[in-house]
């Protein structure tokens, strides 16, 4: 019997045995018994093995949003809500013919969908959907031609985007939209004059990795010869919260409530974590080697991995493993070592639920593995083994959607499937296999629209589709 049914028979015989009506192996079982695992195939958008490849899927107002490739219309803007609603529509054929305008950066703003898209006409411009072909239309033609403004790096704050955009008079500078012409306009030129680098042209602050935390959202954007982390509610005058010569690299901003972290290479192969809540930011510590990754928020702590070495430089003397700051620098420190010596655990792919981390380690016994944290080195355990031996199952694309847990792991017998766990001990389960033995569907993108879970995966019949598992027979959410 392999492993996939030992663990669906083990959660049969759970709800069968008679433990103790509030034991937590009845509530975990029951969770686990009262959800579906059967995912279904939500449309075949290139009938046949021929990939679609589902990309970009966020939900609006209970309908799914995505980028899809039917072989006749190109890669253009589709919906789905769910298997029960004829499965996929394309919703605009914004680029007429097997052309693609290639929509980008799908972001949700209340109940509008922002992204950008190439018509061939007005180049690559801001656009703004309902849902439906007629309310699927340009913004704002900001750069007149066939180039277009470019608009990038969208953040949304309540109804309104911001992004940054060219419009051949300003430079690439801070713009917002609401959905409406009137509404889209220049926030602030932050470098105003001609570029340094090439005098005639308006110089450009290229505004980027914008992010929210509290009421204000920051981005980074260059000055001359500087680069700054500043800090905007979104109207004329935004604030310097950090500066420094333009060869340093500002990246990986994370909010926590109102407080940002983010870190900074300053052209010396490591990166430093620092810290501002719109007052001048501050330095919490330096990682050497490989830069900290899977920067988190859990309450008002941000946990992350460092400790890597990278291309010959040492790390820590303790390796890669699991990291967390308060936003001071006595708070920045290891919350556990995982895997003794330089090698570490390097843990990633991190999720929060239920008021704790979930991420995935390997301490050197089990493989890649899932592990749960509170914060402390004592809540810090295995969460479940679920590829006994040393390899482990490597899980990844962790997503923390309806109470629940949903990842994708791989075995020797089917290769790498969707899983589902209720964040207990003992609670993951597969879903359905959808490529047969070895063969791996590689499902990812794990999104919630409505009362179903979409992903993209890949079987023999199909090629890489939309697949959706219905969570109405979910009578309960362990975890929010």
């Amino acid at each position: 019997m392999d492993i996939r049914r030992l663990f669906v028979l083990a959660a049969l015989l759970g709800t069968a045995c008679g433990s103790p009506p509030d034991s937590p192996s009845t509530r975990d079982t029951s969770a686990r018994r009262l959800c579906n695992t059967t995912a279904f195939l939500g449309a075949d958008i290139s009938p046949g093995p021929r990939d679609s490849k589902p990309r970009e899927l966020v939900s609006v107002a209970g309908a799914l949003f995505f980028t899809a490739d039917d072989g006749v219309h190109g890669r253009e803007l589709w919906r789905s809500s769910g298997p029960g609603e004829a499965g996929a529509s394309l919703v605009k054929d914004i680029r007429p013919g097997v052309a693609t305008s290639s929509p980008r950066s799908l972001t949700v703003a209340r109940d509008k969908l922002f992204f950008t898209a190439d018509d061939a006409v007005h180049g690559r411009e801001l656009w703004v959907s309902d849902g439906s072909a007629q309310g699927t239309v340009m913004v704002r033609d900001l750069w007149p031609g066939a180039l277009g403004s470019a608009p990038e790096e969208l953040l949304a704050v309540g109804e309104v985007v911001y992004f940054a955009a060219e419009d051949g008079v300003h430079g690439n500078e801070l713009w917002r939209s609401d959905g409406t012409p009137d509404g889209t306009f220049l926030v602030e030129d932050l470098y105003p004059g001609e570029e340094l680098s090439a005098p005639g042209r308006p110089g450009s602050s290229n505004p980027r990795r914008l992010s929210r935390a509290g009421d204000a959202f920051y981005f980074v954007a260059n000055e001359g010869r500087s680069v700054h982390l500043w800090r905007s509610l979104g109207a004329p005058g935004a604030t310097r919260v950090f500066s420094a010569p333009q060869e340093h690299f500002l990246f990986s901003l994370t909010a926590v409530g109102s407080r940002l972290f983010f870190l900074v290479d300053g052209n010396e192969g490591e990166a430093s974590l620092w810290t501002s809540q719109g007052t001048p930011a501050e330095k919490l510590r330096s990682f050497p080697g490989l830069y900290p990754h899977d920067l988190t928020a859990l309450g008002n702590t941000l946990f992350f991995s460092a400790g890597a070495g990278k291309d010959g430089r040492p790390g820590d003397p303790l390796g890669e493993e699991l990291w967390s700051s308060d936003g001071t620098a006595r708070g920045t420190a290891r919350v556990k070592d995982l895997r003794s010596g330089a090698a570490g655990s390097a843990p990633g792919s991190f999720a929060v639920l239920g008021g704790r981390l979930y991420f995935i380690a390997d301490d050197g016994i089990h493989g890649r593995e899932l592990w749960s944290s509170d914060g402390t080195a004592q809540g810090t355990v295995l969460l479940q083994e679920l590829g006994p031996g040393a390899p482990g199952a490597s899980p990844r694309e962790l997503a923390a959607l309806s109470g629940r847990l949903f990842f994708s792991a791989e075995s020797s017998e089917h290769g790498r499937e969707s899983w589902m766990s209720d964040g207990t001990a003992g609670g993951a389960l597969p879903l359905t296999e959808f490529a047969p033995g070895v063969t791996a569907s590689d499902p990812h993108g794990f999104v919630r629209s409505g009362g179903d879970i979409f992903f993209t995966a890949t079987d023999a019949a199909h090629g890489e589709e939309l697949w959706t598992l219905p969570m109405g027979r979910c009578l309960g959410t362990p975890q929010e």
